[in-house]
């Protein structure tokens, strides 16, 4: 544990914890940071003006990145006939119905995203105490509950985000890999950000989007100037 604490201090070398940072500059102080072995994903955070414990102020939705998350990513699409051969084809891990049902049911939850056809929705809603914790369960307001699995499944293999705002009024994701020229991840940010703008609840009120910072898996957080980040 010393030895991370070192390196998560000298990782902070050179950030100024007060200043607000341009979006290409902290993307910069991102990736020379990103000192890991592995190829780590940056993550955006933005602190939002709402209260989610009402239900005016629930701020959901998702986020196609126009240069993909570089995650790969496992579908299961519960969905029977000519939607279920859809779904195939499209390039889906895991389909089926009550088959897929009984494979939840034991524990086995080998996928990311979940996707349903709107007929198989009675048979998902018994899995809602299981999936729902995960935040898998299908809805229609994020596209996974829809007839068109092939773009859904397509959506979710492309680089597609899901987004839900937590109980202290954030919202995150994962927004691509340092590996990503600067520009990309820039333009999947300011993708993300805008989406999470236009899912504005009507009950909030004052200043919506207060904070944003960038940070790798293993690196120091970096404040972001909102307005380097919203197109609008």
């Amino acid at each position: 544990m010393a030895k991370e604490g070192k390196r998560i201090r000298a990782a902070r070398e050179g950030i100024e914890v007060t200043k607000l940072y341009a979006l290409d500059e902290a993307i910069k102080l991102v990736k020379e940071r990103a000192t890991a072995k592995f190829d780590e994903t940056v993550e955006v955070s933005m602190n939002l003006g709402v209260d989610p414990r009402h239900a005016d102020q629930m701020v959901r939705g998702v986020c196609n990145l126009p240069n993909g998350s570089g995650r790969t990513v496992r579908v299961a699409v519960f969905a029977r006939g000519a939607k279920a051969d859809d779904a195939k084809a499209a390039g889906a891990d895991i389909v089926g119905a009550e088959d897929l049902l009984e494979i939840v049911q034991s524990g086995k939850i080998d996928f990311d995203r979940c996707i349903a056809t709107p007929d198989m929705m009675p048979l998902v809603g018994r899995l809602g105490k299981v999936l729902g914790p995960r935040g898998l369960m299908p809805n229609p307001k994020v596209g996974t509950v829809t007839m068109d699995v092939k773009s859904a499944v397509a959506g979710a293999k492309g680089g597609s985000v899901e987004f839900r705002v937590e109980k202290a009024g954030i919202v995150h994701a994962g927004v691509g890999k340092v590996s990503f020229d600067a520009d990309k991840l820039v333009e999947n940010i300011k993708a993300f950000a805008d989406a999470v703008a236009k899912a504005k609840p009507a009950g909030a009120k004052g200043t919506y989007v207060q904070r944003i910072a960038v940070t790798s898996t293993m690196g120091p957080g970096v404040k972001v100037e909102p307005n380097t980040v919203l197109t609008a």
